[in-house]
């Protein structure tokens, strides 16, 4: 039934059968139990038929699912694709417009509930009109001794990823099997992923960082995927001291917690927590830019350089520092295996010379095929092959470093250009700020504003003009902010990433 020409990651996982592959809240789960709950999610799916695709009343085979991080995730993942579908999954803990949008945009065929979210699943079926699947259900099918999976191309549509919408409403980003392989392969090489690996998984499952970088590598490896079904910092401390785990991969926001934490802890706890970290291979931060005070805080605490690296949806990643090499600080590293990136000036034209900003353009197997239903704004995106990210980095002396979105993190003030994350990297340094996010707000005379709004920390206060005489001391004049507003707290997404569209309807609120 699971033969050689399965896709490549099920090929990968039946030559580790008797491993161990998932390890959650329920228990622990060899590969072996992974392919067989799989191949009864597959047979639950197909109902008799041969494959999703072309299936009118599946619609094409886009099947969203509501599943909670653990074995029963992977399962129905793998069992869509195993049936020739199209995997499209929900956050667990978007409200229930979100969810909807992203059922009704892609389409889909019908939504598999975990047991546990019937009441959600309810709702989703009489506000969609979407027919519901259960996860028991789909596990508990008797595969039929005559049972047959289809044999599919690498062109085969795999998966529908939604971006975060920081700019624009959420677009559904269509990757194939051949995309995916290539994005796995590539890190698996540049971060010597071994089958003896354990890693620890916290981050939500419908984006990238948490699909591809940590689930789907350790399963092509043949390594333990430890899944939490939330990041919770005594939980994962715990876990650092108690489990032989080998990497972590986190977003900058749960390493600031993770500091935080070390830091209230007693002196021999730290010595405990600090050598946990001590035993592990590796650990990388993403999916947001990484301040200078939490790498070298976590270097100090951990004995860990982090390893910042630049992907997004559409890409999966494309820039590392490296494993083996130097990790620079403020850097997103070099182009990884089989991935070609350039910057291009204003003009699309390459840029050669170090120092110069620009746009990241790339080319590889790894890039997307489309935004789901929108070809227009697929062809838009793409300049002669080179698919345009929309960020602007400069290169010096091989490491990219990234300066911001064009659209977002780029502030244009009185004839200059500038990076909004490099005057949130100063300002994070300023003793009363806890956290910070600039951003630029229209101004008659100049373009745009520096303007910053700022979480502090307890029983701090900051005025403007405070800040502006501190900011003078480090900042360029026209890159100080001349806007100030405090907040409670930062509006951020489900990975911990300020969205700087919602700071910007701060100021004009």
């Amino acid at each position: 039934m699971l033969t050689e020409s399965m896709i490549p990651i099920i090929q990968q996982a039946i030559k580790h059968q008797e491993r161990t592959a998932i390890i959650d809240q329920t228990g622990q789960y060899s590969y072996r139990q992974l392919l067989d709950a799989a191949v009864a999610v597959a047979q639950g799916l197909l109902e008799g038929r041969t494959d999703l695709e072309g299936r009118a009343d599946l619609d094409e085979a886009r099947i969203t699912f509501l599943v909670p991080s653990g074995f029963e995730y992977v399962a129905v993942q793998w069992g869509i694709w195993l049936a020739g579908g199209i995997a499209v999954p929900l956050c667990t803990s978007h409200p229930l417009p979100e969810q909807l949008y992203v059922i009704s945009d892609s389409d889909a065929a019908c939504v598999v509930i975990y047991a546990q979210f019937d009441e959600r699943g309810a709702a989703l079926s009489e506000q969609s009109g979407k027919p519901i699947r259960r996860t028991t259900d789909l596990l508990a099918t008797e595969v039929s001794n005559s049972f047959s999976l289809p044999e599919l191309p690498l062109t085969r549509r795999a998966m529908i990823l939604y971006t975060s919408g920081t700019t624009s409403k959420p677009k559904g980003v269509v990757t194939t099997h051949q995309n995916i392989t290539a994005q796995i392969t590539s890190l698996v090489e540049a971060w010597n992923w071994q089958a003896d690996d354990h890693i620890l998984h916290v981050l939500p499952l419908h984006h990238t960082h948490g699909i591809v970088n940590k689930l789907c590598c350790a399963m092509w490896s043949g390594a333990i995927c430890e899944m939490l079904p939330k990041f919770e910092v005594t939980r994962v401390w715990e876990r650092f001291i108690n489990s032989n785990l080998t990497l972590f991969m986190a977003v900058p926001t749960i390493y600031g917690r993770l500091i935080a934490a070390w830091e209230q802890a007693s002196p021999d706890e730290q010595a405990t927590m600090s050598d946990a970290c001590q035993k592990m291979r590796l650990m990388v931060s993403g999916s947001a830019a990484l301040p200078a005070q939490f790498f070298e805080r976590w270097a100090d605490i951990s004995g860990h350089r982090l390893l910042e690296r630049y992907g997004m949806t559409e890409l999966g990643m494309a820039i590392s520092n490296l494993y083996e090499g130097e990790r620079r600080v403020g850097h997103i590293g070099q182009a990884l295996p089989g991935v070609t990136v350039r910057l291009v000036d204003e003009a699309n034209q390459p840029i050669t010379e170090d120092g110069q900003q620009g746009q990241i353009q790339v080319k590889g197997d790894n890039v997307f095929l489309e935004y789901w239903g929108k070809p227009e704004i697929t062809a838009e995106a793409f300049l002669d092959g080179w698919f345009c990210t929309g960020d602007i980095a400069v290169l010096n002396d091989g490491y990219y470093r990234i300066l911001g979105r064009s659209s977002v993190d780029i502030i244009k003030t009185g004839g200059y250009k500038v990076s909004a994350l490099e005057i949130e990297e100063v300002l994070r340094t300023h003793p009363a700020i806890k956290e910070c996010a600039v951003v630029g707000t229209p101004d008659l005379d100049w373009g745009e504003r520096v303007s910053v709004a700022v979480a502090l920390k307890s029983d701090e206060t900051l005025s403007l003009d405070t800040l502006r005489a501190w900011g003078k001391e480090r900042l360029a004049s026209y890159k100080n902010p001349s806007r100030l507003l405090v907040v409670e707290a930062l509006p951020c997404n489900v990975m911990g990433k300020v969205t700087k569209p919602a700071v910007k309807e701060l100021f004009q609120e």
